[in-house]
């Protein structure tokens, strides 16, 4: 390497350096800066339903093709819908109390009543069932449950489950709304 090569990468480094020095003091004059954005909304309803149960993601186990031929289902897995901060009392005047509410799933459907899935895999639905067994339709609201102030926790399981359709292995994946009503 000849010196002439090298003397313009030494000042090429001081000008790097520099510029990059520069950027850094930049930097920190802006570091006591942020923002916070906020959304949400405010609804006349009798419960709000808790941040965690609006949004699920269930991850299901890979299951052998042979066990939904043997057991016609896979396992039941959990899933819970808190609700939170329900008051009895309406927001407009004269009304009656709330004293009741339903719960509606919905979502395609398949065979048998079943929540539909989409993916590769078929001859598969997905059935929810409440605490006392009774099972969900897709569209159709589940029996009445009581409301009480406070918080109220809803279980329920998710269960894969044949539709008599020919069973195909392969991925699946499936979208399930719910919502309350109350009254």
């Amino acid at each position: 390497m000849n010196l002439k090569t090298s003397g313009k990468l030494y000042y090429l480094l001081i000008g790097w350096t520099l510029y990059l020095g520069w950027g850094s003091v930049s930097l920190a004059a802006n570091q006591g800066n942020g923002r916070v954005s906020m959304q949400g909304s405010i609804i006349d309803t009798a419960c709000a339903i808790d941040m965690v149960s609006r949004y699920q993601v269930i991850e299901v186990m890979t299951l052998p093709l042979g066990q939904i031929m043997r057991d016609g289902r896979g396992a039941k897995v959990p899933l819970g819908i808190r609700l939170v901060n329900c008051t009895l009392t309406p927001s407009k005047p004269g009304q009656p109390d709330w004293s009741s509410f339903v719960v509606t799933f919905d979502g395609l459907s398949t065979r048998g009543n079943l929540f539909g899935i989409g993916g590769g895999a078929e001859g598969i639905g997905i059935e929810i069932a409440d605490a006392n067994g009774v099972v969900a339709i897709p569209g159709v609201p589940m029996p009445a449950g009581k409301l009480k102030e406070g918080s109220i926790q809803l279980d329920y399981t998710l269960s894969l489950v044949g539709n008599k359709d020919t069973l195909r292995p392969g991925n699946y994946q499936a979208s399930v709304r719910f919502k309350l009503d109350y009254f």
